[in-house]
């Protein structure tokens, strides 16, 4: 009984997973990779078929794949999240004008993020 709850709240857990990355490819204040990362552990644990659907994805697939390798990930995928993160917050930012509050709590949340994905390690194969 225990090992089929678990697995079903695990693939429970992995769709909200999802759920949140594709929001978080959207929205700035949401950050898409570790989610999926996220929801590829669940996988791991609970559905081979949904694991394999997340690792053959067309755009998160291979990042994925090498995350889970070797915990590593690309420079480009790197210094690609890091100008997606600066673009959207800064955009976010500007519609914000007037609203130092606001925008104070959006430079620490871009900060923040952006201090996660400068600190990931990248890959030797860059």
């Amino acid at each position: 009984m225990k090992t089929i709850l678990k697995h079903y709240v695990l693939i429970c857990f992995g769709w909200l997973f999802i759920v949140l990355g594709a929001i978080g490819a959207l929205l700035p204040l949401l950050p898409t990779t570790p989610f999926l990362i996220l929801a590829l552990a669940c996988f791991a644990e609970s559905s081979p078929r949904f694991h394999r659907m997340l690792l053959n994805n067309k755009w998160f697939g291979p990042p994925l794949a090498q995350w889970e390798k070797n915990k590593t990930i690309r420079r480009q995928v790197k210094k690609k999240a890091m100008l997606l993160i600066i673009l959207t917050f800064g955009i976010s930012i500007f519609v914000l004008s007037g609203r130092i509050g606001l925008q104070l709590m959006l430079i620490s949340f871009c900060l923040i993020l952006l201090t996660f994905v400068w600190r990931l390690k990248e890959s030797e194969n860059n």
